[in-house]
C-alpha cells in the first residue's frame, strides 16, 4: 500500500516544521504520495507528473498577486499533485485566505509549515521511503502491461484491454477521444455500483488524468477512477505504462494518423511556402477546408512537450479544425476559424490562449486573419516576425496579459511589420530623424524621455487624461510635457496632416 500523507506529516523530518492542514483536511486523510519535490517556482505545475507532496518557501508567492496565487493552486490540483506544503514566515506570515479557499475547493490539501526545515532532508529521507513502494509498483504495473499486450495480441479490442487494466487496478477505466466523447470503457468485475452523492469528499473517487499519444501527436486521453482504499500511485502507474499499448489499440482500430500525419506535412509546407496547389492537397487530406478563414500560430518555448498537449485541446474546442507540429523550440499550428465572424473567433481565440498555463520564457503569437489555406504562409511568417519585433523592443505589448507567457497579437505590431517589410533600416531612421530630431536631441542632451510621452499619449489616442494615468503623472505635468514636445515639434499636431507621420515615427524609432 502506498505511503500516506498522514505518514508523512508524522515524520520526523517534516514534523519539526510543526504541520498544520489549512485545506481539504478530509482529503488529506485519504491522500497517497508517490514522491516528495520542492520548488519556488510558481509555474512548476506543466512539469509534475502527478501524485507529489511539492515543498514551497513563502517568499515567491508573497511576491505573486493573488489571482497569481490562486491560479498556482488550481493548476497544482488539475496536474493531480497529491498536496503542497508552504513554509510561513517574514516574507509570508499566514496562507492567503484566497488561496485557501482556492484549495478547499479544488480538494487539494493545503500545509502551513510554521517552522523551518531543510527541504533536502526532508526529501531525502521520504523519498527512500517511497522508492521501496514505487519498486512493487512498477512491478505490477509491468504486469498489468504484459497482460494488456497479451490481449492486444489475441485480437482483443479497446474495451477488453481496458478491463485488464482495471482489474489489476481495482478502478473504474475510460478511453476519450481529445475532444471528450468515449472510445471505451471497464469496471472491475468486482466493482460495486455506488452513488458518490452518499459518499463523503474523502471517500470519493479520485481522478487521474493520463494522456495518449500517437507519434507523438494527442490522440486519446485515459481517466482513471480510483476509489477510496484503492493504490492511487499503482493505478497511475499502471496508466503510465499502458500507453504504448493503448496507441497501438488505437492505430488498429482507426485509420493510421492519416488526418495527424497530412497536418504535420502541412505546416511543413506552409514553412517552406510551398505552392497554393500543394497547401491544398495538404489542407483537404488534414481535414482544413482550403478556403476557410484561418490563422497560423507560432509558439516559441523551451517547455514544448508541456504546452503542446493543453494548445491542442484548446484548438480541439476553439477552433473548426487545426493541425499543429513542433519543429526544434518552436510549435506552429493552423487554426480554422468558426462562426460568421472570422475577426471575433480570432479575438476568442486569443482570449483562449492567454488562459493556457504560464510558462517562463514562453511567446506566442497569433498571425493575422488568412482568407484561406493560400494565405496561411503569410500568416505564418508575420506570427514569426511579430516575435521577432517584441523581442527587438524589449517589452510585452498591450494585447500581452500576464508576465511569463504573454500571448501576443500581431495586429498590434501592424504598423511595425509593415514598415520591416516596406523599408530598408536607413530610410526608417531618416523618416524618424525627418519628423521626431529635436525631440530626439532633447532626450539624449537632457536624458528626458519625452519620446515616450508622445509615444503614450498618441497610442492613447491623443486622450491627455489616459497617457498621464499611463505614465502615473499628474494631469498638469503632462500638459507641461505636451507643451514642451509640440515647441520641439513644429506645434501641436493635432487638426494637421503630422499627426499620422507623428505617429508612425514614435512607433518606428521603438525598432532602433
Amino acid at each position: 500500500m502506498s505511503t500516506r500523507l498522514d505518514d508523512v506529516l508524522n515524520h520526523p523530518t517534516l514534523a519539526a516544521a510543526d504541520p498544520v492542514i489549512r485545506a481539504a483536511a478530509r482529503a488529506a486523510a485519504r491522500t497517497q504520495l508517490r514522491w516528495i519535490h520542492s520548488s519556488e517556482i510558481i509555474d512548476i505545475a506543466p512539469l509534475l507528473a502527478g501524485g507529489e507532496l511539492l515543498l514551497t518557501g513563502g517568499e515567491a508567492l508573497a511576491q505573486a498577486s493573488e489571482e497569481r496565487q490562486v491560479n498556482y493552486v488550481r493548476q497544482l490540483a488539475e496536474r493531480g499533485v497529491a498536496a503542497v506544503a508552504i513554509e510561513t514566515g517574514a516574507a509570508l506570515p499566514s496562507l492567503p485566505s484566497a488561496m485557501v479557499a482556492a484549495a478547499e475547493e479544488a480538494g487539494l490539501p493545503l500545509i502551513e509549515l510554521r517552522g523551518v526545515v531543510p527541504f533536502v532532508g526532508v526529501m531525502q529521507a521520504i523519498n527512500s521511503m517511497l522508492v521501496s513502494d514505487s519498486v512493487s509498483q512498477l512491478r505490477r504495473a509491468d504486469e498489468a502491461s504484459h497482460a494488456m499486450a497479451v490481449e492486444l495480441a489475441h485480437g482483443g479490442g479497446l474495451d477488453r484491454i481496458l478491463a485488464v487494466l482495471a482489474g489489476i487496478i481495482h478502478a473504474e477505466v475510460t478511453l476519450t477521444s481529445i475532444s471528450g466523447a468515449t472510445l471505451a470503457s471497464a469496471t472491475p468485475e468486482q466493482a460495486e455500483t455506488t452513488d458518490a452523492s452518499t459518499l463523503e469528499p474523502q471517500e470519493q473517487a479520485r481522478l487521474i488524468h493520463i494522456d495518449v499519444p500517437i507519434r507523438g501527436i494527442l490522440a486519446a486521453q485515459l481517466l482513471l477512477r480510483v476509489p477510496a482504499g484503492e493504490d492511487e500511485n499503482l493505478a497511475r502507474t499502471a496508466g503510465n505504462r499502458s500507453v504504448d499499448i493503448l496507441a497501438l489499440a488505437l492505430l488498429q482500430r482507426m485509420s493510421p494518423g492519416l488526418k495527424e500525419v497530412a497536418g504535420a506535412a502541412l505546416l511543413r509546407a506552409i514553412d517552406s511556402g510551398s505552392q497554393a496547389w500543394r497547401l491544398q492537397q495538404l489542407a483537404s487530406a488534414a481535414g482544413i477546408p482550403p478556403a476557410a478563414a484561418l490563422v497560423a500560430i507560432v509558439i516559441r518555448s523551451d517547455m514544448l512537450q508541456q504546452l503542446r498537449a493543453p494548445v491542442e485541446r484548446l484548438l480541439t474546442r476553439g477552433a473548426q479544425s487545426s493541425a499543429t507540429y513542433v519543429d526544434n523550440a518552436e510549435l506552429l499550428a493552423v487554426a480554422v476559424l468558426p462562426g460568421d465572424n472570422p475577426r471575433e473567433s480570432r479575438h476568442a481565440l486569443l482570449a483562449s490562449l492567454r488562459g493556457l498555463p504560464a510558462l517562463a520564457d514562453t511567446l506566442v503569437a497569433v498571425g493575422p486573419l488568412a482568407a484561406g489555406i493560400s494565405e496561411a504562409p503569410l500568416s505564418l511568417s508575420e506570427s514569426r516576425l511579430t516575435l521577432e519585433l517584441a523581442d527587438a523592443l524589449e517589452r510585452s505589448p498591450a494585447a500581452a496579459e500576464g508576465p511569463h507567457c504573454p500571448v501576443i497579437d500581431s495586429e498590434v505590431f501592424a504598423v511595425e511589420r509593415l514598415a520591416v517589410g516596406s523599408l530598408d533600416t536607413e530610410r526608417r531612421r531618416n523618416f524618424v530623424r525627418q519628423q521626431l530630431g529635436a525631440l530626439l536631441d532633447h532626450d539624449a542632451q537632457r536624458n528626458s524621455r519625452l519620446l515616450d510621452t508622445l509615444a503614450t499619449w498618441l497610442d492613447s489616442g491623443c486622450n491627455t487624461a489616459q497617457a498621464a494615468r499611463e505614465l502615473h503623472v499628474e494631469r498638469q505635468s503632462m500638459h507641461q510635457r505636451l507643451q514642451r514636445i509640440f515647441e520641439l515639434c513644429g506645434g501641436d499636431p493635432r487638426r494637421t496632416g503630422r499627426l499620422a507621420a507623428l505617429h508612425l515615427a514614435t512607433r518606428l524609432a521603438r525598432l532602433g
